[in-house]
């Protein structure tokens, strides 16, 4: 683990010192609530947008991390810390879930290869989804604990699972009612089937302690998201869904599949065969194999019926890449087991191929974030923020057209309130959840949807103390005249304009009664937090029953010698 980690070290720290992720989708919006919880800590409501919003309908936990390390390094490099956090842990927990299924030489090849993971690369680098990439690597490493709780009944094991899988539920919901599952349930069925060896356990004893871990697992995770649940349940998420790519047919959208499927795959993809052969011969890796096979197929999107008929409505809400993240995570074992087999029959050829694999995927996953940019023009967006600062200017409300994934970083540089924003759960503005649009800066992106919801904000300005619209992009401006706006200022040589509306009152609060009350705010900062302080401390702890099950050994087969031949 030691050589592990210094791989990661050498590949993704430089990228990180770079700080190329502050050029993907999300990472200005996580600092964008690290912001808040750096200012406001106990406070969850955040007025910067939407009017105003709850953060209890975002687990907190990277978040969280991210405002204390910035207290030392500063927002832009504590993302970096954490994430790079995430990278190691994620390269201990596939080393600890693979021993699970293949044996330790296998299970590190697996935790080597995740340090060149295209998929996690995609995430970090070109997706920004720091949430899904903290979460996942604590449910790795809870999922021994897990195995060892269920088939040896140890109690340290089972306290070590149920704070991990705390921990990991107070990252990311999705990876908790989705992503859990996946994982989790292989490994209970690889317990029930190794039930018999060893220390022996009755199927009576097997269902008893996954029953008792489930409700024990499920009371701490309510109690440590109780506000998340509570916003949940009063405002639940029935806006008109928002179109995205990643739900698109592949093979009709050759960009999108190229985006969504070949860049985080990459080289895996060669061992595909490898995985459909052994993983279906095997009776050991079948479970691991189909929990592979599920995410796999759900992570297509629209190309298969699939995703859509096991996620229902939850199809319209969620994106895909995160099921084909979490599939090439459940494939990592099978690669060990794989590239063991290979080095044993071609030896230097197949080190050096297998090298050049894992290099080109993780070096294709993150220039493709440079070919293909979450903002097309990057700009800066201090002097919006400056001119919000002054003269009183922030005791209105604005919106900005044009800025992309830019709102996020001007958010955070100024005390001004907006009526748009990142995060589509959290609005509560009948004009924005009534459209299936996104955010307001990029509306022409979204069609008719996308028109319809910035029209109907900018008639309502009296509604909101909208005073002030920052222009980027000429397209809106016959829609910002025709809604009785006037340009007032230039920023930027220019390249920004500043447009107002006359008698607009000052902003006041519209969204009262989503304010969460002062205990839960206490809660939110208290028990997410502290469940992943003592997570971490107990990750670092090894068990010695993991070396006590059966694995999988490396074998010959004629679809190893096969794709030997292929990638030598």
């Amino acid at each position: 683990m030691s050589m592990i980690f210094l791989a990661a070290l050498a590949v993704h720290s430089p990228l990180l010192l770079m700080k190329l992720p502050l050029k993907t989708y999300d990472a200005n919006f996580h600092i964008f609530f690290a912001s808040h919880y750096l200012h406001n800590w106990f406070d969850p409501w955040n007025p910067k947008w939407y009017a105003g919003f709850s953060q209890t309908t975002y687990p907190p936990v990277h978040q969280q991390w991210l405002a204390l390390v910035s207290r030392i390094v500063g927002l832009d490099m504590a993302y970096m810390v954490i994430q790079f956090v995430a990278i190691l842990l994620l390269a201990l927990g596939v080393y600890r879930f693979s021993q699970l299924w293949v044996d330790r030489r296998a299970a590190s090849i697996a935790a080597l290869a995740s340090v060149f993971l295209g998929s996690e690369c995609f995430l970090v680098y070109s997706a920004g989804q720091l949430s899904t990439t903290f979460a996942a690597p604590l449910y790795l490493n809870a999922l021994p604990y897990l195995y060892a709780w269920v088939r040896f009944g140890t109690w340290r094991s089972f306290l070590k699972a149920v704070v991990l899988f705390m921990a990991a539920a107070a990252a990311h919901n999705a990876t908790l009612l989705f992503g859990s599952f996946l994982f989790a349930l292989p490994v209970l069925a690889l317990a029930f089937f190794d039930r018999g060896d060893g220390e022996r356990v009755s199927t009576s004893g097997f269902v008893l302690r996954t029953a008792a871990f489930s409700l024990v697992a499920s009371a701490a995770i309510a109690a440590v998201l109780l506000p998340f649940w509570i916003a949940l349940i009063h405002y639940p998420v029935t806006q008109v869904p928002i179109p995205h790519p990643s739900r698109a047919n592949y093979i009709l959208s050759p960009e999108w599949g190229l985006n969504y499927f070949l860049i985080p795959y990459g080289a895996l993809v060669l061992a595909l065969p490898f995985i459909f052969l052994r993983g279906s011969s095997n009776a050991r890796l079948r479970p691991l194999f189909l929990g592979f096979w599920l995410a796999f197929m759900i992570g297509l999107g629209g190309t298969t019926p699939v995703a859509r008929i096991v996620l229902g409505r939850a199809f319209e809400v969620l994106t895909m890449e995160r099921f084909s993240y979490w599939a090439t995570l459940l494939a990592l074992p099978f690669v060990g087991l794989l590239a063991t087999e290979l080095i044993d029959r071609f030896h230097t050829r197949a080190v050096i191929g297998l090298t050049m694999a894992a290099t080109l995927t993780c070096a294709l996953a993150v220039a493709w974030a440079t070919y293909h940019p979450a903002d097309a023009v990057d700009f800066n967006v201090d002097s919006t923020a400056a001119w919000l600062n002054r003269d009183g200017h922030d005791k209105y409300r604005y919106v900005t057209l044009g800025f992309g994934n830019k709102i996020a970083r001007l958010a955070v540089l100024t005390d001004a309130s907006s009526v748009d924003g990142e995060w589509n759960s959290g609005r509560m503005l009948p004009e924005l959840t009534q459209h299936g649009a996104g955010a307001l800066t990029s509306s022409k992106y979204f069609g008719k949807s996308g028109i319809d919801a910035l029209n109907a904000i900018l008639h309502h300005a009296d509604r909101y103390g909208l005073k002030w619209v920052f222009l980027r992009d000429p397209y809106y401006e016959p829609l910002l005249v025709f809604a009785g706006w006037r340009k007032v200022d230039d920023l930027e040589d220019k390249t920004i304009s500043v447009w107002s509306k006359e008698d607009v009152p000052p902003a006041t609060p519209v969204n009262a009664p989503q304010i969460p009350p002062h205990w839960q705010g206490l809660l939110w900062g208290i028990l997410p937090i502290s469940s992943s302080i003592l997570a971490l401390l107990l990750a670092l702890i090894p068990e010695k029953q993991w070396d006590q099950r059966r694995v999988v050994q490396p074998a010959s087969s004629h679809e190893t010698l096969a794709l030997g031949r292929m990638i030598s």
